[in-house]
């Protein structure tokens, strides 16, 4: 059931409707975003009293059996009671609608590609093309198209953190992507991390907030970005400020029980995937090995017919067959690099990222609490509670609200991604097989044709 919070009005906090739905609070922001103001032109503001308000604890039952079950992967075939498709393609043909309804009421769309190569005397570096396409009134335009490298993803995150730092902030893909990679100018390298990039803004332009910040939107439509990096170096949102002051001052006692059970679920999520991802990259380094066991098996039957008449024809069969076998292989390991891995990791420094919002609501709790400790140690018999606390305890309960909010979004997320991967997985290992299945069929009916000859 979808539970609406209270609205805080705070500056430099965006007003955040908890676990209402992110398309409808998209469409109609509210609250100050970094201070800009997304209200219509005409109509009166909204502005509710800074006051004290009681806590609201929810249990920590939103962590239940199935979302501990989501860091389980399957270890058996088919579920009882239902049975395999007939063909492997159709298995991620039933993934496609979700996207399909969601991409009905989204109005911003960002797509990063045709990555360039450029060669300066002091450096050489990659560029990616940004398009963006809105009916935003916040875009002057419904299209732009500039070109970014790196460090301006790194810049525009970095910002987000500072400006919305109640909020959970996509993971850049990491500087090398992909383990012993040297050429980062590879292909392969490149395309894996203009994959990531565009995941990166994607998850930016879906959150309800994030895409409304006004970095954001200088990164999608400023021709020259340095210009504005120049402008903006010094700017922070008092919340930010609030929360770079208390990052040392105080020790929280102890977190509330839904907080300590996400801390729990985020440590045990980061062993799982790591655990994981050092697997895979070991089974891939094996697949790698056997791969050019293979190359080198292959070719032997194929000199061996020069020497055998009647063989001649088997032979060739097997060499042929084990060519594509190893084919089959080289495409399976392929897609377990640039296609598996990348989703672990992603997810691993999404759960940093998450530890980082985290321990920063603890900041805000633990300094609200030592302040409010000093009021009641004051020798009066009604202490007033001053400005500052209320102000703090606002800001930590924007900081519960909008952590929570992200939290599940993040869940959501999460169960479709992963889902995605691995029938992505199971439908890529089903084509392998069944690849070297025919081609080892291939080869029967030239063997049984030279037992019927003799």
């Amino acid at each position: 059931m979808s539970t609406r919070l209270h609205s805080l009005a705070l500056p430099g906090c965006p007003t955040y409707r908890g676990r209402q739905d992110a398309r409808e609070t998209s469409l109609s922001p509210r609250g100050c975003q970094g201070g800009r103001d997304h209200s219509e032109p005409g109509k009166p503001q909204r502005r509710s009293r800074l006051q004290p308000s009681r806590p609201r604890c929810a249990s920590a039952s939103w962590l239940t059996a199935a979302a501990y079950q989501d860091l389980i992967l399957p270890n058996g075939g088919t579920p009882a009671g239902t049975s395999s498709p007939a063909s492997s393609s159709s298995l991620l043909n039933r993934l496609q609608l979700d996207d399909d309804i969601d991409g009905e009421t989204r109005d911003l769309f960002v797509t990063v590609d045709d990555p360039k190569k450029h060669v300066c005397t002091m450096e050489t570096y990659i560029t990616y093309r940004v398009t963006t396409k809105s009916t935003r009134v916040e875009f002057d335009l419904p299209e732009y198209s500039v070109r970014r490298r790196y460090q301006d993803f790194d810049w525009l995150r970095n910002k987000l953190e500072e400006s919305q730092p109640t909020h959970l902030i996509p993971p850049l893909p990491e500087k090398f992507v992909v383990k012993g990679v040297v050429d980062r100018f590879s292909e392969e390298f490149v395309e894996t991390r203009r994959k990531a990039l565009d995941k990166f803004l994607k998850r930016i332009t879906d959150h309800p907030v994030l895409s409304f910040n006004e970095h954001f939107n200088v990164f999608l439509t400023a021709k020259d970005l340095n210009v504005y990096k120049k402008q903006g170096m010094a700017l922070l949102t008092r919340v930010g400020e609030s929360v770079k002051h208390v990052a040392g001052g105080y020790k929280l006692r102890s977190r509330p029980l839904e907080f300590a059970a996400i801390g729990e679920y985020l440590d045990t999520f980061a062993l799982k995937l790591g655990t994981i991802d050092r697997i895979a990259q070991r089974i891939i380094k094996e697949e790698i090995e056997y791969l050019v066991e293979l190359r080198e098996y292959g070719p032997v039957y194929s000199t061996w017919s020069a020497l055998e008449g009647e063989l001649t024809q088997p032979l060739e069969g097997v060499s042929a067959c084990i060519g594509n076998c190893s084919t089959a292989l080289e495409e399976l390991t392929d897609d377990m690099t640039e296609d598996f891995l990348p989703v672990l990791r992603e997810y691993i420094l999404y759960s940093d990222s998450m530890k980082s919002v985290l321990k920063k609501r603890d900041q805000v709790q633990a300094e609200y609490e030592a302040k409010l400790e000093a009021v009641a140690l004051r020798k009066e018999d009604r202490p007033k509670v001053p400005a500052e606390v209320e102000k703090c305890q606002d800001r930590m309960e924007c900081f519960n609200a909008d952590l929570k909010a992200d939290m599940e979004r993040w869940q959501n997320n999460k169960r479709q991604d992963f889902r995605q991967l691995l029938m992505g997985l199971a439908d890529k290992n089903i084509q392998y097989y069944e690849k070297c299945l025919m081609a080892w069929e291939s080869v029967i009916p030239l063997l049984q044709e030279k037992q019927e000859a003799k």
